[in-house]
C-alpha cells in the first residue's frame, strides 16, 4: 500500500480533510509533524503539502515553511523521483522552496502575488474552471482527466497569482508545458477576464509543475470538492446536474466529487503494478 505524508506545519489547517481525500481513493496518509525525525521522511511514497497559513504567511506566503528542514528532507525524496503536492499554501511553499518551477536549482524563480481582479482586494473564496494542458505532470496529476474535460475547483487564496519576473523563466514554463492546470471559462475556452480569470496569474495558471513533472503547486482546493455533496446546488454543468439530482440520496452525495480526479490520478500511478516495482526505497521495506 502506498504510504502519503501529509505535512503538518503550524498554521496549516486543511490536513485532516487532505488525509480523508487521499485515504478515499486507496492510499494510506499519515500527518506528519514538521519536526519529525529526519529517518521519517524516507518511509513515505509521496507527499502533500496541504493548505492554511503557514507560520501566519509573515513575509510572503509559504516564505517561512520553505526554510524548514522537513521541506529539505521532501525536496530530496523528490529527487529520487518521489510525488510532491502542495496545496494553496502549500504550492506557495513549493514555490519558496524553488521546487517549482525549478529550472536552476537552489534558486526561487516565482513567487505567489496578490490576487490581480477589478475591484476586488485581498482574499478570494470561489469556484473556479479548470482545464488541463499536457505535460510532464499529466501522469502524475492528471491521467484521470478526460480530453478537452473542464473540471470546476474550489479556489480561497489572497496571494494565488503566479508570476516571475525573468522572461527566460516564462518563456520556459511556457516551451515546456509546465503549466497543467490554468483557469478557463466553463466552455474551456481561454479565461480572458474575472471571474474565469479569478487572479490574473501568468499564463491562467492554477497549477504548475517541475520539469520532471512529479512536483506540483496547485493553488485551487480539490479536497474541498471530493465528495458530491461538496459541489454548490447552483452549479451550472454537469456536475451541478448530478448534485442537484442528487438532493435526499445520501449515497450518491457520498459518491465522487470533481477534485477526486487529482487523487485519483496520483493513485493510479502510485497503486500500480509497475509503480509498485520501481518506486525508489520499495525493496528496503519490503
Amino acid at each position: 500500500m502506498a504510504r502519503v505524508a501529509v505535512v503538518q506545519i503550524p498554521g496549516v489547517n486543511c490536513e485532516y480533510e487532505t488525509a480523508r481525500a487521499l485515504e478515499v481513493v486507496g492510499l494510506t496518509a499519515r500527518i506528519v509533524r514538521w519536526n519529525e525525525p529526519a529517518s521519517v521522511w524516507s518511509e513515505f511514497d509521496a507527499y502533500v503539502i496541504p493548505g492554511g497559513f503557514a507560520f501566519q504567511d509573515r513575509i510572503r506566503a509559504g516564505a517561512v515553511a520553505a526554510k524548514l528542514p522537513a521541506v529539505d528532507r521532501i525536496a530530496a525524496e523528490a529527487e529520487r523521483g518521489k510525488p510532491v503536492l502542495g496545496i494553496c499554501n502549500g504550492a506557495q511553499v513549493l514555490v519558496e522552496a524553488g521546487l517549482v518551477p525549478g529550472l536552476h536549482p537552489g534558486r526561487v524563480e516565482m513567487a505567489l502575488a496578490p490576487n490581480r481582479a477589478p475591484r476586488r482586494e485581498g482574499y478570494l473564496c470561489r469556484w473556479s474552471w479548470l482545464g488541463v494542458t499536457p505535460g510532464p505532470g499529466s501522469s502524475w496529476y492528471a491521467r484521470n482527466v478526460r480530453p478537452g474535460q473542464v473540471i470546476p475547483m474550489p479556489i480561497a487564496h489572497g496571494e494565488g497569482r503566479f508570476l516571475t519576473a525573468d522572461p527566460e523563466v516564462q518563456e520556459r514554463i511556457e516551451i515546456e508545458n509546465l503549466v497543467l492546470y490554468r483557469f478557463v471559462a466553463p466552455s474551456g475556452g481561454r479565461a480572458v477576464r474575472y471571474p474565469f480569470d479569478p487572479n490574473g496569474a501568468t499564463l491562467q495558471a492554477a497549477g504548475i509543475t517541475n520539469r520532471a513533472g512529479n512536483i506540483l503547486a496547485f493553488m485551487p482546493h480539490p479536497e474541498r470538492a471530493t465528495w458530491l455533496r461538496q459541489v454548490p446546488l447552483e452549479l451550472k454543468n454537469a456536475w451541478g446536474e448530478s448534485r442537484r439530482a442528487a438532493v435526499g440520496n445520501w449515497e450518491a452525495l457520498e459518491g465522487p466529487g470533481p477534485g477526486r480526479i487529482l487523487f485519483q490520478s496520483l493513485a493510479s500511478n502510485l497503486l500500480s503494478p509497475s509503480a509498485e516495482g520501481a518506486r525508489p526505497g520499495r525493496e528496503a521495506r519490503s
